[in-house]
């Protein structure tokens, strides 16, 4: 199970070095403007009565204790409570309201990426892994999540207090002002060296989270295999690599982040010692004051720790920055296949007629090779047609273009006369059901998965549609019958169960057109009866094309195709292809010949 060999590694995403993507997240906070503003004002007032620290101090210095007055010392700290009590409140709500929006802004965000990826066209999945795009979803979110909720709010305090703190110096004392500004570019300069290579680390942590997702992600659905071939060493040998990988990626990030916080401290309270010296001399020369040294030491301090912290909040913000960048990547995917503008209403009722005109179209993954070849057919309302080749000859790229999963490169696909093109997607498919080999089981209960079919069925149309696809029979055995939960994936149901519920969820669509990549020879006789006769029933009235796996199925067809390499090779009804001796013959005795005995 080495997933990389069979899927492309997605492309090589853009390093950017700044936190411009998170800007990119504004437009989802527009909405909670009012959030916003009162998140702001709390932030303001936290950070002011923060910066007031510094002249409580000075006045508790000057007037309380130089001048030896018992009442100006309760002045002054009866002062320092009140801004405690107002700094504590803008606290409180500051927390609340950032939280708030975080969690609003992510929750959105959320929802956004993944309507997107619902409706990203087919070709997108051929070259991403499932586990990158459930990362992006999961782990990426998660990072955001704590970015806006807390980082973002504490780098703009900060930033506040790095502002407000030098011009509290400033007016305390200009010449030692200048002496600490001097200091900054010597802290903030590594700091920015560090941050960058800190930004391209944490994308690429990220990236390597996501690897480990996918591989679980592949074992775990695929465990029944894992552990039949006995693959359980190497799959935890080829696991343990990922994440040692990972492991190895994270240590870098933590090394260059623990260097950033340890080389910001160390130059900006050296730069405390140095103002700690002069200011102390002008202390004892009388130029400055006791309180006005003990407020700009607060304020040194205050601009020197925020300044420290602010570069460990930056190696975090531009985490969160690789996050924002790859959610909105996705985000910006525009799907290959749309529906038009102004799309053509189909004729209703629906009739079904099919027809492909000079079709040539190539997968994105194979684009050398075709799936179709300058293909051409014509099929017309309620006949049915039995689609017989070797495997890879098209048959399942007939579905695939019909459900506009993909485009032609050349040629036009009709559905009732109309170019699929023309039509909106929503109505196109409402008219075609599609019956695969191994039919999706959702984690759910038996009415929500044959309700898949048709949102606004009835309980009682469900039955209905259960009863025709003999599918209530088994349901009504299961412990809580219908509402029985039918396991991810469906693992609580055999093959046959399952094809008898994909049926009765196309029954209920009650689709113009329908698609069956014909799965009865992987079931057992009794249940291949019941399916045959469900299918019998759903067939009937309707254009139907069928991959054909079954004699009775190519007998049954108005019309058989041979397919080869992309191409119609042979055409017509059973007998006479067999008198044309070609590909279908050979095919026949081949798969077929089991069931000759059988159907005699």
């Amino acid at each position: 199970m080495h997933h990389q060999s069979t899927t492309s590694a997605p492309p090589e995403r853009p390093a950017t070095r700044n936190p411009r993507a998170l800007l990119r997240l504004l437009r989802f906070a527009k909405p909670y403007g009012l959030h916003l503003f009162g998140a702001l004002l709390a932030l303001l007032v936290a950070a002011g009565s923060v910066l007031t620290f510094g002249q409580v101090i000075r006045t508790v210095v000057d007037s309380g204790l130089s001048t030896g007055s018992l009442a100006a010392l309760n002045q002054a700290l009866v002062f320092f409570l009140a801004v405690v009590v107002l700094t504590a409140a803008a606290i409180v709500a500051r927390s609340y309201l950032l939280n708030w929006i975080g969690e609003r802004v992510v929750a959105d965000i959320r929802q956004a990426v993944f309507e997107r990826v619902l409706h990203l066209d087919i070709g997108y999945f051929e070259s991403v892994r499932a586990g990158e795009v459930i990362s992006r979803l999961t782990s990426d979110t998660a990072l955001l999540q704590v970015v806006v909720g807390s980082t973002l709010a504490m780098v703009l305090r900060t930033s506040l207090l790095v502002i407000g703190g030098v011009v509290m110096l400033a007016i305390t004392s200009p010449a030692l002002t200048a002496l600490v500004l001097l200091g900054v570019p010597l802290v903030v300069g590594p700091s920015w060296l560090l941050g960058s290579r800190v930004r391209k680390l944490s994308r690429a942590s990220q990236d390597r989270v996501a690897d480990i997702g996918a591989y679980v992600d592949e074992a775990v659905h695929g465990i029944r295999t894992v552990q039949a071939f006995n693959h359980q060493p190497i799959d935890n040998q080829r696991y343990a690599d990922q994440v040692e990988r990972a492991f190895r990626v994270a240590m870098q990030r933590s090394v260059s982040s623990a260097l950033l916080s340890g080389i910001a401290t160390l130059l900006t309270f050296g730069a405390i010692g140095a103002v700690l010296w002069v200011g102390g001399r002008q202390v004892l020369a009388e130029t400055l004051s006791g309180g006005d040294l003990s407020a700009f030491l607060f304020y040194a301090v205050l601009v020197a720790g925020s300044v420290g912290s602010l570069s460990d909040l930056l190696g975090q913000l531009l985490r969160g920055a690789g996050a924002s960048e790859r959610l909105m990547e996705l985000l910006s995917l525009e799907p290959a296949v749309v529906s038009p503008v102004q799309p053509t209403a189909l004729p209703q009722p629906a009739r079904g007629a099919v027809r492909f005109e000079q079709v040539r179209f190539c997968y994105p993954s194979r684009p050398e090779t075709p799936a179709a070849d300058g293909l051409s057919l014509a099929i017309q309302p309620g006949e049915r047609v039995a689609l017989v080749g070797p495997s890879g000859a098209g048959k399942s790229t007939l579905f695939a273009l019909l459900l506009r999963f993909y485009d032609p490169q050349a040629g036009c696909i009709r559905f009732d006369g109309i170019d699929l093109r023309a039509l909106d997607l929503r109505d196109l498919r409402g008219q075609i059901a599609l019956v695969p080999q191994d039919p999706v089981i959702f984690g759910a209960s038996a009415w929500e998965n044959i309700r898949y079919g048709l949102d606004s069925a009835s309980d009682e149309d469900v039955r209905r549609a259960a009863a025709a696809a003999h599918a209530d029979v088994f349901l009504e055995r299961l412990p809580q019958g219908f509402d029985t939960y039918l396991g991810e994936r469906g693992v609580r149901l055999s093959g046959g169960e399952r094809q008898r519920i994909a049926i009765a969820r196309t029954i209920l669509r009650n689709p113009a057109l329908l698609l069956l990549d014909e799965a009865t020879s992987a079931l057992d006789a009794e249940s291949e009866r019941l399916v045959q006769d469900a299918l019998e029933h759903l067939m009937q009235g309707r254009t139907s094309m069928v991959i054909a796996h079954r004699l009775a199925t190519v007998r049954n067809a108005d019309r058989i195709l041979v397919l080869d390499q992309g191409r119609i090779v042979a055409s017509g009804p059973h007998a006479s292809l067999m008198r044309e001796d070609g590909l279908y013959a050979r095919l026949a005795s081949l798969q077929f010949q089991d069931a000759a005995v059988t159907h005699r």
